[in-house]
């Protein structure tokens, strides 16, 4: 067949189909597809989509559903062979072999018979796959369209096919397997706080030690069927007192990280800042880690839990804390995007004037292992295109590892659009104490408090593996 524009579907029509002419598609079959599949078919099989399951099956493994490469041969017939105009009259077809993910599949379509009357098309169908073999054979039954028809390919939605917990899940197992890190555990008084604290330790990522009041987290952890009975208890009457033992114990090395549990933030920050060994020369911070459906690497957003309307120094606290977390991910050199209203420097917006200085600081070795631009609006942090249609020529602009917000506020807001709107996965830690903070909400369930502690034990395994347990 001649090719066409990418952008446009072209038919054949019944006088240019010629007996023995045929069309060919090539597609290669991947976990997505067997999936989105599913959804819109409605088929749940779990021979297609529960691993365990499956390997039981005398498939051993996943395969997909029979009519996906069905799916394929109808697609070929609508789209250009004959294309649009295209009548399907009938389709018998034949299962040879399964499709595994990563099977690449090559659909042949070719005209056997042609009937002048009706315009009736009879076309041999066969799918084969990388390894030359069978998959599917059969045949179809058509009516060709009698105009010929060009039209602009139609736009349709993306397709995300995006499981936050699962993502968040997966990423955690990346972060498992070292030795586990002891924990201070700080008043974890509530399901999620506890559950996650012990769903950590079960996953080898920390060794907890659970500090509150005894008899509530026992009383707890019986009414949820927990067993505390291999986890070190610290007995403090009240929240302050956590927050205070916590930081104690990490002062004196007991600990190399702290988690927050069902207390708030200010009460266990105040509580760190009191312990002058666990002060360093640099500003603390808070740093997401986002798993965003649409953007395609994770994304680190500071600061929006910890500094309410920071100056210029402690953004560059706020910075270089953000750059230490993306080099524990395995960002070499990250790219951060300093955020305001407009892209522009002006005096009326006072983040604006930070965001040209902190770019300048960068130059001049003041802020290293890092590329900074700024100022950026949002879309043009995230989007190439959006900078392009602004003219806006950036190392950074569609690419950014890191956003740094201009305050609490704007942070704030902007970590919980990708939550609830964005479908966005979670986690949170704190730096620039001695030790790591595992910083969640009271909102979070376990998993997202899994992976902060997953975020907090990969730190302190950087900058202190004498402390793992």
């Amino acid at each position: 067949m001649d090719d066409i524009a990418a952008d446009t579907i072209e038919n054949l029509t019944f006088d240019e189909l010629r007996l023995g002419q045929r069309a060919q598609l090539v597609r290669t079959l991947s976990m997505a597809d067997i999936q989105a599949f599913a959804l819109v078919s409605g088929d749940h099989n779990p021979a297609h989509l529960d691993p365990e399951y499956a390997e039981g099956t005398r498939f051993h493994g996943v395969i997909a559903h029979g009519m996906w490469a069905g799916a394929l041969i109808s697609s070929v017939l609508g789209t250009e062979f004959p294309g649009p105009g295209t009548i399907y009259v009938a389709q018998d077809l034949r299962f040879h072999r399964p499709v595994r993910v990563g099977d690449t599949l090559t659909v042949t379509v070719t005209v056997n018979a042609k009937d002048e009357a009706t315009r009736g098309v009879s076309l041999d169908c066969e799918v084969h796959n990388q390894a030359g073999e069978q998959v599917v054979t059969g045949r179809a039954e058509v009516r060709a369209p009698a105009h010929k028809v060009i039209r602009p390919r139609p736009a349709l939605p993306r397709l995300h096919l995006f499981d936050p917990a699962a993502r968040l899940r997966e990423w955690v197992q990346t972060v498992s397997g070292a030795a586990p890190v002891r924990c201070a555990v700080v008043h974890p008084c509530d399901e999620p706080s506890l559950r996650g604290a012990l769903d950590a330790a079960d996953q080898g990522l920390i060794e907890p030690v659970l500090v509150g009041p005894a008899h509530r987290l026992q009383s707890l952890a019986g009414s949820l069927g927990l067993d505390l009975s291999r986890h070190r208890l610290v007995d403090v009457p009240h929240s302050h007192a956590a927050a205070a033992q916590g930081a104690a114990l990490a002062a004196s090395g007991e600990v190399a990280m702290l988690m927050k549990g069902s207390l708030h933030t200010d009460e266990l920050m105040q509580a760190v800042l009191a312990e002058p060994k666990l002060r360093t020369g640099r500003r603390m911070s808070h740093v997401f880690r986002f798993d965003v459906p649409a953007y395609p690497k994770p994304l680190l957003v500071t600061d929006a839990a910890i500094n309410i309307a920071p100056t210029l120094e402690v953004k560059a606290d706020i910075v270089r804390n953000a750059i230490t977390l993306a080099q524990a991910l395995g960002v070499a050199r990250p790219r951060v995007a300093i955020l305001s209203a407009v892209e522009t420097v002006t005096p009326r917006i006072a983040s604006t004037l930070d965001a040209a200085a902190l770019c300048k600081m960068a130059d001049r070795g003041q802020i290293s292992g890092a590329v900074l631009d700024g100022p950026l609006a949002f879309d043009n942090a995230i989007s190439a295109e959006a900078a392009r249609i602004k003219g806006i020529s950036s190392p950074v602009s569609g690419q950014a590892d890191i956003l740094v917000v201009p305050d609490l506020e704007a942070g704030n807001m902007l970590a919980k659009q990708l939550e609830y709107l964005a479908g966005a996965s979670s986690c949170g830690v704190v730096l620039g104490a001695r030790v790591p903070i595992a910083l969640t909400s009271r909102a979070d369930g376990a998993d997202s408090r899994v992976a902060s502690a997953a975020l907090a034990a990969l730190l302190a395994r950087q900058t202190a593996p004498e402390a793992a347990a």
